[in-house]
């Protein structure tokens, strides 16, 4: 049996290449967690600087500019450099061993659009991309501390579960987290089932949550949530379509090519939205 277990983790390192990709945004508490998971999967684990490969593409864009590029005016194009820079390295790893890519983007982030193209969504497969991001943090708990029956669990998550989810492309005094770049994800993720798999109006949204979380968020916090949710939705049908393909695991899937198809050019729900803000 000894035998064997060794041979299985011999197998994973030859097969798992893990890479971090860190500039000066990243923080210790990210570095640490993925070497730990890493080394929990026996998986072989690779630590990047890229913050000279990303200087010298913003180099190059403020001359053809002319002017400096700053945080208060450039925020979504110095955050996305940071994760598209990210992309031609893996993708290099990935030839050099003739290995399958993975993509690392959820469902919740799939349908607001809260993803970098060319970035993070570079990838063959997308395993996370059918599962919604509140049932993922609650799965990887359970993942943590308990694991499949006969097999194990890893212990190693409890550094990431510890974590606000970020991004970690700001600055790091500006405390960037998901959540307060968009909404609570257990938000978010009702939102879309109502609006996608139940096609509620946004109007109709509302008076369900309200009933729903009554006590928890105030009427104005998901009238904002909806209306940024809808707004988010809309916009962000052509990345969806170029995502890596997900597996389609229940009756809510985004993925266009399969299930969920909505046109890149819409009317961007003006109408209902209006009707919101009259409620």
């Amino acid at each position: 049996m000894k035998a064997i277990k060794s041979n299985v983790a011999a197998w994973t390192k030859e097969l798992l290449t893990c890479a971090y990709q860190r500039t000066k945004n990243s923080s210790a508490e990210t570095l640490k967690s993925a070497k730990a998971v890493a080394k929990d999967a026996n998986g072989k684990f690779l630590e990047f600087q890229i913050d000279d490969l990303v200087n010298q593409y913003i180099t190059i864009a403020e001359a053809a500019i002319g002017r400096k590029l700053v945080w208060g005016k450039d925020d979504i194009a110095l955050q996305n450099i940071q994760a598209r820079v990210r992309a031609p390295s893996v993708w290099l790893l990935a030839n050099l061993k003739g290995a399958l890519l993975l993509s690392t983007s959820n469902r919740s982030e799939a349908a607001v659009g809260y993803t970098t193209m060319d970035g993070d969504t570079c990838g063959g497969l997308s395993p996370l991309g059918g599962i919604d991001k509140a049932y993922l943090r609650h799965w990887l708990k359970w993942l943590e501390k308990t694991g499949p029956s006969g097999l194990r669990s890893f212990p190693s998550l409890k550094f990431p579960n510890a974590l606000a989810p970020t991004a970690e492309l700001r600055p790091s005094k500006d405390k960037q987290t998901d959540e307060r770049d968009l909404m609570p994800y257990i938000v978010l993720d009702r939102i879309e089932r109502l609006a996608i798999r139940d096609k509620m109006s946004p109007r109709e949204v509302l008076v369900e949550l309200s009933s729903e979380l009554k006590g928890k968020f105030t009427r104005k916090d998901l009238k904002l949530w909806i209306h940024k949710f809808f707004h988010l939705w809309s916009i962000s049908q052509w990345k969806r379509e170029r995502y890596a393909t997900s597996f389609h695991l229940d009756d809510e899937n985004l993925d266009p090519k399969t299930w969920c198809r909505f046109p890149i050019l819409s009317g961007n729900y003006q109408d209902e939205l209006e009707e919101l803000k009259q409620s």
